[in-house]
């Protein structure tokens, strides 16, 4: 593993602390836990075990600093984080390496990932001066009212492993425009892409505290306690499961109300009408579906082919994968392009829906094992065909490479499938119909809709769901408000003469 991480251009990026008020610490313990590289299983370095004493001098410090950021102008925040951005920039090769060394995604992909988080944080150094209040007219004469936007002061942000620098500036750079201070959770699988992103951040002029990032991994429960019930802490976001958004939903409720946001799990559908591009939809499935090795929260789980261009579709998709897709190591062979899971759960998990359909009468149209010669985290990229609801993938979400190719008959029955889910964050469709695009983007019940498009995501757009897939929205001109409070304010100039 040294070998790759002599790679590095700059090799301080690589660091094996956390930042609290501005300086890199250990755990007051000095305890550690060991990150893995999930294609060779060897170890990448350590990362600080904090507990509850630890989190809570990070709390204090990001409690401390935002006394004066929060006075800082709307400017001059907006100059931070484009100086952030500038450095992201020019450290996007060490950045994409590290995502690639503890994350497994192929370094193409780990390249855009990193092009994609710095987005964020030139997006929101724009949208920093832009957080306008209103002018409203009062019903009581002689008052005049007016709204002002006010940072919502300590956010603690909790971020996923499957984005771990994208993650983290959608969060980040929403709360430092609005004047937020923060306290980053990173996941244990991915702490050092949030280390170095966090250093550039420093190195960009963030004031001390501004920022601070904690990493646990068997105190994990300690440290999501101390981060949801501290008084100090106004604002929570989450990425993950549903089931650990509705554990710190709870415990933000426990002790304080807090302000909180989740992007939660998915189980997307992804149809394909009769009428539909069949090139473009494969080329979308394709995206959707197997992009970062199927391990996004808006991959297509449920694939839906009209009947009259069913076996057309699937022949058209498995073909694709079978002659075009590479797995393997990417900073082995630049041909590769999948890599392994995250972990060997991950595998179990994705290896139990393909037997679990293939028992149920599915058929494997392409791949369909796991890949021990490469090690313990590969698995084929694979499409299943005959898919029936009463299959594991139809109601899990699968979250590895497996495409699952559901028939259907009519606009309505595929709608009403689509539908059958307690998840509502993403949801694609494919037609040349201009009244069925209509229709059938107000009928489906997610919080975000790509029509003839496999690919949603983007820093202007806002991107959340509905239903068990949590709320609130990252991104976006709504994103910065996730951060904010309305103050109003009524003075009263009294009464003049009526004319």
């Amino acid at each position: 593993m040294a070998s790759y991480l002599s790679q590095l251009k700059d090799k301080s990026l690589f660091i094996e602390q956390c930042l609290v008020n501005g300086r890199w610490i250990h755990a007051k313990s000095g305890r550690t836990f060991k990150v893995e590289n999930p294609a060779t299983g060897e170890a990448i370095g350590e990362c600080p075990e904090f507990s509850k004493d630890d989190t809570e001098a990070a709390i204090n410090a990001a409690a401390q600093a935002f006394n004066s950021f929060r006075k800082v102008t709307a400017r001059g925040r907006a100059k931070l984080l484009r100086g952030w951005y500038n450095l992201m920039l020019e450290n996007a090769d060490d950045l994409s390496l590290l995502v690639t060394l503890e994350n497994g995604k192929v370094l193409a992909e780990a390249k855009g990932e990193v092009a994609y988080a710095a987005s964020f944080l030139e997006w929101f150094s724009e949208e920093a001066p832009r957080t306008y209040g209103d002018t409203i007219p009062a019903t009581n004469a002689g008052n005049q009212v007016i709204t002002i936007k006010e940072p919502v002061g300590v956010c603690a942000l909790i971020t996923p492993w499957n984005f771990p620098a994208a993650m983290i500036t959608r969060k980040a750079g929403a709360a430092l425009a609005a004047g937020c201070t923060v306290v980053i959770k990173s996941p244990a699988e991915t702490p050092f892409t949030a280390n170095a992103l966090v250093e550039l951040a420093h190195r960009a002029g963030v004031p001390k505290g501004v920022i601070n990032v904690i990493t646990t991994d068997r105190n994990i429960v300690e440290v999501g306690r101390t981060l949801t019930m501290s008084p100090l802490v106004k604002k929570v976001s989450f990425t993950g499961s549903t089931n650990v958004g509705k554990l710190l939903m709870r415990q933000c409720a426990e002790t304080t109300l807090k302000k909180i946001s989740l992007e939660l799990g998915g189980n997307a559908p992804f149809i394909v009408f009769d009428d539909a591009d069949i090139e473009a939809a494969v080329q979308g499935a394709l995206v959707s579906k197997f992009r970062s090795s199927g391990q996004t929260c808006v991959c297509a789980n449920r694939i839906f082919v009209q009947d009259a261009v069913y076996d057309k579709f699937a022949n058209k998709l498995a073909a694709h994968v079978r002659d075009n897709f590479v797995v393997g190591d990417s900073l082995k062979s630049a041909n590769v392009t999948h890599g392994p899971l995250i972990h060997d759960r991950a595998v179990q998990k994705v290896h139990e829906h393909v037997i679990d359909a293939v028992s149920k009468g599915a058929k494997i149209l392409v791949g369909g094992r796991k890949v021990p010669e490469l090690g313990p985290n590969f698995f084929q990229p694979t499409v299943l065909a005959g898919m029936t609801c009463e299959m594991k993938l139809a109601s899990e979400e699968t979250f590895g490479p497996v495409a699952g190719l559901f028939r259907f008959k009519t606009e309505q029955e595929v709608v009403k499938l689509a539908n059958s889910t307690d998840m509502g964050l993403a949801a694609y469709f494919f037609t040349k119909d201009n009244q069925r695009a209509w229709r059938v983007a107000k009928a489906l019940e997610v919080g975000m809709v790509g029509l003839n498009t496999g690919l949603i995501s983007d820093s202007a757009a806002p991107f959340g769901g509905i239903k068990s897939s949590g709320f609130g929205r990252e991104g976006s001109k709504y994103g910065i408000e996730e951060y904010m409070t309305v103050k109003m304010i009524t003075f009263y100039y009294g009464v003049t003469s009526a004319i």
